[in-house]
């Protein structure tokens, strides 16, 4: 069960992140339209996993790859946007969100039978 200083760090990395990541998406990720849809703290606040759902390219392991790679230049920026609130930044980690793909997967499966 999360605490509610867990789920309140959660929202407030989403937030950022999400306006982070909208605001570098055209200098670092060629464009794509990349949306935080998840973030889930560890109990000790000391790392973050964040569930991107990426739109506009066509292979999203590569855009993933290309977020990963510049993991440290968001994690610094997320920090000067974050410094009032929190001590130390989580560490970052990265990951597909594909719930929007499974879930139409499977409303293309009911279709059909």
């Amino acid at each position: 069960m999360e605490s509610v200083r867990q789920s309140k760090v959660a929202r407030l990395i989403q937030k950022d992140m999400a306006e982070l990541l909208r605001a570098e998406s055209k200098n670092l990720f060629g464009g794509a339209f990349i949306t935080v849809t998840v973030v889930r703290v560890t109990p000790d606040l000391g790392l973050a996993k964040i569930y991107l759902s990426i739109m506009g390219t066509k292979d999203k392991e590569v855009t993933l790859k290309a977020v990963k790679s510049n993991g440290v230049v968001l994690r610094k920026k997320l920090g000067m946007m974050v410094g009032k609130q929190l001590r130390i930044v989580p560490e970052l980690n990265y990951y597909i969100d594909d719930s929007l793909d499974y879930a139409m997967r499977i409303e293309e499966l009911l279709k059909k039978s």
